[in-house]
């Protein structure tokens, strides 16, 4: 696998630095999940469970070793330090200042790692009047605009269903990481990386920042083309009531649909721009869909060519051919679903470790590796400053390639 040579410490926790080195596990890298001792990685907790596991847990730490360290204590500092100097990435997401306070900042790192590759994960960056803000996903997507524009059907703000801020901070911090990573092999230097959610979050928004950024105007939700001012790209109610999804907005794709429903006359309105100029038509599709239950569109819509797609529920979506054949949507041997690997390579593919660590399951062998001796170990567990667990979190089974 693409990564099996590299060493990666996680000291993240919650959704985007996790679910980056998820990815790097997934594709052969040896990641060791370093926990606090006392409560451990939060998503533990959080959610439903299966047999003791969280959901959210297993989905974003699998595959992973975990070293319960404390890191208030000098002697849990030299472990995290010992580990640094023989791995190749660290990542952390603590608010700003906080591992510099705790002696881990990237300069006291790379004073003895100069090869590492230090990723730091946070809201707004490690600068800028924003920097210590506390806060999470929500208010990122507040203070970028975006939650301005994600209007409910009452054109008012509403909560995404998706932890965007989140999602596309790790995939921004996992491009960097792998840069760095590359260029490492021509310098021999590692590098630092500063990543903020809300810059993740900016650098996706090209496409609607048209109006804000040519007229200084906030845009008429309603009306712009990919938020319902086209009538061929929006979410229709049918006769059971269940919805349907219309997401082409060429003009082929009206004129293959309104032509199969005997409205050609339609056609024409969809030439405008979006907006109240294709109200008509909207109008006429709302009207259309609500005769046909969701089945029967599914039905109606096989083989045409028309960008159609049917609303599935969460529970739906876990049984989707598809997304099973191309190995997105998983299960152990004890049945549970899990998600696949969505990075496919032809030569060197993935390989999914569904087993979870316990909190603290690798202690012990992290610090055997790093010269620490029984007594040693033994002595730092009783003083608090490792926590050693024999348990699993997951089950152990062999791994599914992706």
């Amino acid at each position: 696998m693409k990564l099996e040579s590299l060493r990666v410490v996680d000291l993240t926790r919650f959704l985007p630095g996790p679910l980056m080195t998820q990815f790097m596990a997934d594709h052969g890298a040896e990641v060791i999940k370093v926990e606090s001792v006392d409560e451990g990685e939060p998503t533990r907790e959080i959610g439903v469970k299966r047999d003791g596991v969280s959901v959210y847990f297993a989905n974003t730490n699998r595959g992973k070793k975990s070293l319960a360290l404390n890191l208030k204590d000098p002697d849990g500092v030299e472990v995290l330090m010992r580990l640094a100097e023989s791995s190749d990435v660290m990542v952390e997401s603590f608010r700003p200042g906080a591992a510099a306070r705790l002696g881990i900042g990237y300069p006291e790192v790379a004073a003895r790692a100069p090869r590492i590759v230090y990723a730091s994960i946070s809201a707004f960056g490690q600068s800028g009047p924003y920097r210590d803000l506390a806060t999470h996903d929500l208010a990122t997507e507040a203070l970028s605009g975006l939650l301005s524009v994600n209007e409910g059907e009452d054109g008012k703000p509403a909560i995404p269903a998706l932890a965007n801020a989140d999602m596309l901070a790790s995939l921004t911090a996992l491009s960097g990481v792998l840069m760095a990573l590359v260029r490492r092999e021509q310098t021999g230097r590692g590098d630092y990386l500063d990543v903020a959610m809300a810059e993740s979050l900016l650098a996706c928004m090209p496409n609607i920042l048209g109006i804000a950024m040519a007229e200084r105007r906030q845009p008429v939700v309603k009306d712009e083309r990919t938020w319902g001012g086209n009538a061929l790209y929006g979410i229709y109610e049918t006769k059971d009531n269940d919805y349907v999804v219309l997401a082409g907005q060429e003009l082929k794709f009206a004129t293959n649909l309104l032509t199969a429903l005997g409205r050609p006359d339609l056609i024409e309105p969809c030439k405008l721009p979006p907006g109240p100029g294709q109200d008509p038509v909207r109008a006429f599709l709302r009207q259309t869909f609500r005769t046909k239950t969701k089945s029967e569109w599914i039905e109606w819509f096989e083989g045409r060519d028309i960008a159609f797609a049917p609303l599935r529920t969460l529970s739906e979506m876990l049984e989707d051919p598809h997304f099973k054949a191309r190995g997105m949507l998983l299960k152990d041997a004890r049945g549970w679903d899990h998600l696949g690997i969505p990075i496919r390579f032809e030569q060197e593919p993935g390989r999914v470790r569904f087993d979870a660590p316990a909190h603290g399951q690798h202690s012990a062998q992290v610090l055997r590796r790093l010269g620490y001796g029984e007594g040693e170990i033994a002595q730092l567990e009783a003083r608090g400053v490792i926590k050693a667990s024999p348990g699993r979190a997951g089950p152990s089974t062999s791994g599914t390639r992706g």
